[in-house]
């Protein structure tokens, strides 16, 4: 039987029109006397892919000495605040981004979490081979939640052709299919992507005022008010810390939205294609002409944090950039190009400089989403400890385009599962699918196979 203090786990904040969910709680754990298996309820674990476009410099990546007392190499050196909670691992490869007629980028990125063979087509017949990973996963505990995957990403998606290596682009622009033929689109905007989790406004009701303009948290405060009265105040504390994080993101968006007000008295169909206009413009001087998306990325990563955070969701992927990804990175000292030109530096020592620069930023925002989690507790426990999350490239080199020893870092200990801390060198070409198939089992999930999986990785299992 519950305890009247006793919350559901399920529990929000609801007001007019919008609802937040609440992060796990004391309140929301049974005592180990009243569950009827003799143990208090668990956090969850959540489940995070990133993907970086384009490779890595490949003599800044790799550490010398293997085990517990590995030390981090130019590229790794960001993580050195999350050290123990993170697996470097090496000689993992992706073997059927290897075909005939497979060479480039499209190859290896849209069946990076699929291991399998994509079909190469220049028209909409496309094929991943399979189901990603996230998706899988999505498809086993997305009931539990809101949202059952959330997608995000910097770069819209690209259409057309490559007419240089004879695939479609949308190969390049996803890595998260519901099934071989369906790619699940990804969203690059902060404000959509805060407000399809936090404003979920009643459809058709007309409000008196513009309810974009009004915080969400204005709209549930008078229910959190009365839930905070029934809770103790370690709960109490965490709740205000929860809400403060997202008036924290608020603000921040709103804050680079004041320059769009002028819109306000624009006809709706002129300002539809204002709009249409204007997203095609801010993606075209974001692209190209060096403008520094460090807030923008962590902007949505402090989303993912929250979605994690709340149980809205425990799966998601984030795509730094879509293959072959020219982004210009001249805001970044000492770099003056794009990604993609740079990464095709022919051992030129001042553009391999260049690469590791963009790499090494990678990699700070990577760290950045890492500390976060590690900064928000759960229980005994942390929002790392109860998460993987996942990093890596389809390509070692962009030069070769080698898919041969990819980069590949896992962080957070999977609710216990994973001892990490380590830097593990595995037999040269082992399947990238062994990986994948040891995080389904940690979570619960129990497969014998999955993509060309030969069987689950030593050495990572606590």
């Amino acid at each position: 039987m519950k305890k009247r203090w006793h919350i559901s786990r399920r529990r929000m904040l609801k007001g007019l029109g919008a609802a937040i969910s609440l992060p796990l709680l004391e309140s929301m754990q049974f005592p180990a006397s009243a569950s009827s298996l003799g143990n208090p309820q668990k956090a969850p674990v959540r489940s995070a892919f990133f993907f970086m476009p384009n490779g890595i410099h490949p003599n800044y990546w790799t550490p010398e000495k293997q085990g517990k007392d590995f030390e981090l190499t130019r590229l790794l050196k960001p993580l050195s605040g999350v050290k123990d909670d993170i697996l470097v691992l090496s000689d993992l490869m992706n073997q059927n981004s290897i075909f005939e007629g497979g060479d480039g980028h499209y190859a290896r990125t849209a069946n990076i979490l699929t291991c399998m063979q994509i079909k190469k087509t220049t028209g909409d017949n496309i094929s991943s081979g399979g189901i990603s990973l996230d998706q899988l996963i999505a498809q086993k505990t997305g009931q539990e939640t809101l949202f059952p995957s959330l997608e995000y990403g910097l770069d819209k998606i690209t259409t057309g052709v490559d007419i240089n290596v004879g695939f479609t682009r949308l190969y390049g622009a996803n890595i998260s299919w519901k099934s071989p033929t369906q790619p699940v689109s990804k969203e690059i905007d902060p404000r959509m992507a805060f407000d399809r989790l936090f404003r979920n406004y009643i459809p058709g009701k007309k409000q008196a005022e513009d309810p974009f303009k009004k915080s969400v948290l204005d709209l549930v405060m008078a229910d959190a008010k009365a839930l905070k009265k029934d809770l103790g105040r370690s709960d109490q504390d965490k709740v205000e810390e929860y809400l403060e994080s997202i008036r924290s993101v608020e603000k921040r968006i709103v804050n680079e939205e004041k320059r769009k007000d002028f819109e306000i008295n624009i006809s709706p169909d002129l300002k539809k294609e204002l709009i249409r206009i204007d997203q095609d413009i801010d993606e075209y001087t974001e692209m190209y002409s060096g403008v520094d998306v460090t807030e923008k990325t962590r902007l949505m990563m402090d989303i993912i944090t929250l979605a994690f955070w709340s149980d809205a969701t425990r799966v998601n992927s984030f795509m730094f950039g879509n293959s072959v990804s020219n982004r210009n990175f001249s805001f970044l000292d000492g770099v003056n190009g794009n990604h993609h030109s740079i990464s095709h530096h022919m051992n030129n020592p001042e553009k391999m400089e260049e690469y590791a620069k963009i790499n090494l930023w990678h990699m700070e925002q990577y760290a950045y989403f890492l500390e976060k989690l590690k900064s928000i507790k759960e229980g005994d426990k942390t929002l790392l400890d109860n998460s993987m999350v996942f990093f890596t490239s389809s390509l070692r080199d962009g030069n070769r385009h080698s898919p041969i020893d990819i980069p590949v870092v896992l962080a957070g200990k999977g609710g216990g599962k994973l001892n990490t801390g380590q830097f593990i060198k595995y037999k040269e070409k082992t399947p990238l699918a062994n990986l994948y198939l040891t995080m389904l089992n940690c979570l619960g999930i129990e497969k014998e196979s999955f993509g060309d999986s030969t069987g689950q990785l030593d050495g990572i299992l606590a």
